[in-house]
């Protein structure tokens, strides 16, 4: 990743940052590009796309001659599903102090299911990795992750998958998810994510199943994802086209 996009999403951060709780917590609006590009050390351009990615996620509404409204009733949101979040940064924006409990790395072969999803033969190499994350101490979210083994280049250690999934993806696999599709859906908890969970077997939990694609649209992994209730509010915006 070159320099100037990881600037701008630096920058990106920050002015979200800012709208929430910092220099502009307490204003209805942005100051005027001019003025907001030349404190935050940037040109008018990058600070157009900047605003453009924030005005698609809903955290602010541009209007001609009215200027750079901010929706507070988005940016007080708790957990969005239609934005991707890091785990753990997910369990600190709800309060908690988030963990990670273990990591369990395994060598194994595509089931039909992931066969299908990764759009590779049945029986291909696949790496798995299971990740339960804690919110004070608490079990919270239950992950497991796969990718087909032989994109993975490198010697990587059990160390680099206590980090986000997407450090070893980009790292060894040379892999810059793009997009996911996922579908949503109610579970229960069944002998192993109930002593995973150390909830009692029936226990609701929320299904999140996913399949990122690069931007060529190749599907280059898939996640299957458990949240147990009680930590997290959801919350998915949908504008009026």
């Amino acid at each position: 990743m070159s320099g100037q996009p990881m600037q701008t999403k630096t920058i990106r951060s920050q002015l979200l940052a800012d709208m929430k709780d910092g220099a502009y917590a307490d204003c209805e609006r942005l100051p005027r590009e001019s003025v907001l590009a030349e404190k935050m050390g940037i040109s008018r351009t990058q600070l157009r796309d900047i605003l453009a990615s924030l005005e698609r996620e809903g955290f602010i509404t541009r209007r001609h001659g009215v200027g750079t409204i901010i929706n507070r009733h988005v940016l007080n949101v708790q957990t969005r599903m239609d934005i991707e979040v890091e785990f753990l940064d997910m369990i600190r924006q709800s309060g908690c102090e988030p963990a990670v409990a273990f990591v369990r790395v395994a060598d194994g072969e595509a089931d039909a299911k992931i066969a299908g999803q990764l759009q590779i033969p049945e029986g291909t190499p696949i790496i798995r990795i299971a990740r339960l994350c804690t919110a004070d101490g608490k079990p919270a979210i239950y992950c497991e992750d796969v990718v087909e083994k032989a994109l993975a280049k490198g010697n990587y250690t059990i160390q680099d998958f206590k980090l986000p999934i997407f450090h070893f993806l980009q790292r060894f696999c040379g892999i810059y998810p793009y997009l996911d599709l996922t579908d949503v859906r109610p579970a229960v908890a069944d002998a192993a994510l109930a002593e995973i969970f150390q909830v009692p077997m029936g226990t609701p939990l929320l299904n999140m199943d996913e399949v990122d694609y690069d931007i060529d649209g190749h599907p280059v992994f898939c996640s299957n994802e458990y949240f147990v209730d009680g930590i997290f509010r959801h919350t998915v915006m949908r504008k009026k086209l």
